[in-house]
């Protein structure tokens, strides 16, 4: 059956989660895609229901990851295809090292939740982001973390080398919070939640995209990947679009939602309630919206090109490249309905 035509209400919706749909595999047996614990998200739920393995005609493997510079690492390896919801900062970290990657969608907006915690005990707002001098932060590197960190210090006008900037992930940044061995921590999704639990952030997702601090993952894979599969590329887009369609329905049809929510916090490694908090502070825009002059049919290069100048200000990579145009491929997308 047609993913597309399928999405007319919440049945639909479940009959597409669940029905057979079109093979597109080419040579391959199997593909391998990555993807993050405690990071829940609408394409679980096609993911556990097998409906990827239906549509695309091939075994799909799945690996967690708890970064996205590790991501780039394995697909560059060979060892992963395709990578879901890898963020923007260590994406153009590995573009501008050469790594000829490409996006393929936005997987999901969430300015609210990822972002840096300051301890309790340090009493430090946003009104007094200056005492942060001479204090010790962990940032996991080349992430859309550390993007945000660094444009947060530099309206704060905090400067880098009066921190002592230690590279942990999320997950050992928050438990290091928790024990007091660092002042500051940043990550996102679980390990957010429970930074939170220790400290304060200094500024709210709503105050950071008004500096212009947009924080988007991506889906991912390396251009020649998608140039010799750009069918299954197309099949794999248009399974996610219509997991995030059935999602996004809930605003109608709420059994939709109460339908995958406890799929989704399961394979996340999440209880119900961490689960909901952590959807109800994502975005995932249509197909259309994702082609739009806001996205990739416009924005998105040159948001890339100020992300990786950031860095190269701070030096965090060594140079940038000229533009980022060619490192995002609309064509599959392009073929997927709107939904």
């Amino acid at each position: 059956m047609s993913i597309t035509k399928t999405l007319f209400g919440a049945a639909a919706g479940v009959a597409l989660m669940t029905g057979a749909t079109q093979s597109f595999a080419q040579d391959m047996e199997e593909i391998t895609i990555g993807y993050f614990l405690e990071w829940p998200m609408p394409f679980q739920y096609a993911k556990v229901n097998g409906t990827y393995d239906e549509a695309l005609g091939l075994k799909v493997n799945w690996v967690s990851f708890d970064a996205g510079t590790a991501m780039s690492a394995a697909m560059a390896s060979g060892d992963v295809q395709m990578s879901v919801s890898q963020g923007v900062p260590p994406f153009v970290v590995a573009a501008s090292a050469g790594q000829d990657l490409q996006i393929l969608d936005v997987a999901v907006s969430y300015a609210d939740n990822d972002n840096c915690v300051v301890g309790a005990e340090l009493e430090i707002d946003k009104d007094s982001a200056d005492e942060l001098a001479g204090k010790k932060v962990a940032v996991p590197l080349g992430t859309a973390a550390h993007y945000g960190f660094l444009r947060q210090m530099d309206h704060f006008g905090v400067e880098l080398a009066s921190l002592e900037v230690v590279d942990m992930a999320p997950a050992d940044g928050a438990a290091a919070i928790a024990q007091g061995s660092v002042d500051m921590a940043c990550g996102w999704g679980g390990a957010l939640r429970r930074m939170k639990e220790h400290g304060n952030v200094l500024l709210t997702g709503a105050e950071k995209e008004e500096l212009g601090i947009l924080v988007f993952d991506v889906t991912s894979a390396p251009a020649s990947f998608v140039a010799e599969n750009p069918e299954l590329v197309t099949k794999f887009l248009e399974v996610t679009a219509a997991a995030n369609a059935a999602w996004n329905s809930g605003a109608l049809f709420p059994e939709m939602q109460d339908l995958m929510l406890p799929v989704i916090a399961e394979d996340a490694g999440m209880d119900l309630d961490a689960t909901r908090e952590t959807l109800d502070a994502f975005v995932f825009p249509s197909v259309q919206s994702q082609l739009s002059e806001r996205w990739l049919g416009g924005a998105a290069p040159d948001f890339m090109k100020g992300v990786a100048d950031v860095f190269v200000e701070s030096g965090s990579i060594p140079a940038s490249l000229d533009s980022y145009s060619g490192n995002v491929n609309i064509g599959p997308l392009s073929e997927v309905g709107d939904m």
